[in-house]
């Protein structure tokens, strides 16, 4: 774990970085008065580069900090976040903490702005999707002076505490698992992997698991956007008429892959004698299909009730420790679209 410098970040650390005086400094953070261009951009890159995030409540309490949990993820139209906010609000609920959620569409120069204006209000805890960071962000992150935990993933390093899963077991035990019922002609079929890091990690494990067993990727399709069913039936139908040997389909998610099981189930498809399928995150969604989707739950309720459990303890000295790593193992469904080795 990353030392998290404990005195707090002052405008005398940012004046001194700058170059400028702390006067002008709370001018170009506070956007007031006139400041030449250059002056502001230099304040700013100050700012940025140190993690400063100027105190909103200066002044207004005691404590300097207020009753809020900053929740930060990347989507509220993805089914997999509302599950981990109810684990969240669950845990708080019998505490004097409150969540408050931001939301920054898997873009990494919008999660640093909604970072920056959540801190400025000096939470006293922050949960935040994901490891991967811009270094203004963990700066950002490091320099809160909260307890922080990063949640649904532990492939990396985390800025204090994590919890999750590893994506890159998750990605090696799905192929394992395809592998040992004899499927060979293999597709994946995903969101664009840059920004959805999970994703690319399941990947990355999924493919290198198949490479060391002598097989790779028969045909692959990525997309932008939502996990949608519509898409899901899209992509399916492309890339069998595109590589129509394939006997199993690999989706990064459920969504896209209750899609293309509609899809085959309406074309009269063996399922999964011609052709198997498996998704990924065990959705409530699967329940209501003709068949169940093969999938792996990602655990996450429980890591949004283990990362609020972990806040509340810290928030009331309850001896817990920074620097937690807390993985948990999700589990592999069959379902009715993965053959099961015999």
């Amino acid at each position: 774990m990353t030392n998290r410098t404990k005195r707090p970040l002052t405008l005398r650390d940012v004046s001194e970085a700058s170059g400028v005086s702390e006067m002008t400094v709370s001018r170009v953070l506070r956007n007031k008065g006139d400041v030449s261009e250059a002056t502001r951009q230099r304040v700013q890159e100050a700012a940025k580069r140190l993690g400063y995030v100027p105190n909103k409540i200066a002044g207004a309490l005691a404590s300097q900090r207020v009753n809020l949990v900053a929740v930060i993820i990347p989507s509220l139209g993805n089914m997999v976040f509302p599950e981990v906010l109810s684990g969240i609000s669950d845990v708080l609920a019998n505490t004097s903490l409150q969540p408050v959620v931001g939301v920054t569409d898997y873009l990494p120069e919008k999660e640093e702005k909604v970072l920056f204006e959540m801190l400025s209000w000096r939470p006293s805890g922050v949960i935040i999707a994901g490891i991967e960071h811009t270094e203004a962000s963990r700066a950002m992150l490091r320099q809160a002076g909260c307890p922080v935990v990063e949640i649904m993933d532990v492939d990396g390093e985390p800025v204090d505490s994590c919890v999750g899963i590893s994506h890159r077991r998750a990605g090696r035990k799905m192929a394992e698992a395809i592998i040992d019922a004899g499927y060979r002609r293999i597709g994946f079929l995903g969101t664009k992997m840059p920004l959805d890091h999970r994703a690319r990690k399941r990947f990355e494990g999924f493919t290198r698991t198949l490479a060391k067993a002598g097989i790779e990727i028969a045909d692959q399709e990525f997309y932008s956007g939502g996990s949608a069913l519509a898409k899901g039936r899209e992509m399916t139908e492309a890339m069998l008429k595109r590589t129509p040997d394939l006997d199993f389909l690999y989706y990064s998610n459920d969504m896209i892959g209750a899609g293309g099981l509609l899809y085959l189930i309406e074309k009269g498809v063996d399922i999964p004698g011609k052709i198997g399928l498996a998704g990924f995150n065990g959705v409530e969604l699967l329940d209501g299909l003709p068949r169940r989707l093969a999938t792996m739950d990602a655990c996450r309720r429980e890591i949004g009730e283990r990362a609020a459990q972990i806040l509340v303890d810290r928030h009331q000295g309850a001896g817990a420790t920074e620097g937690q790593t807390i993985e948990l193992t999700p589990t592999l469904d069959y379902g009715d679209t993965l053959r099961r080795s015999s």
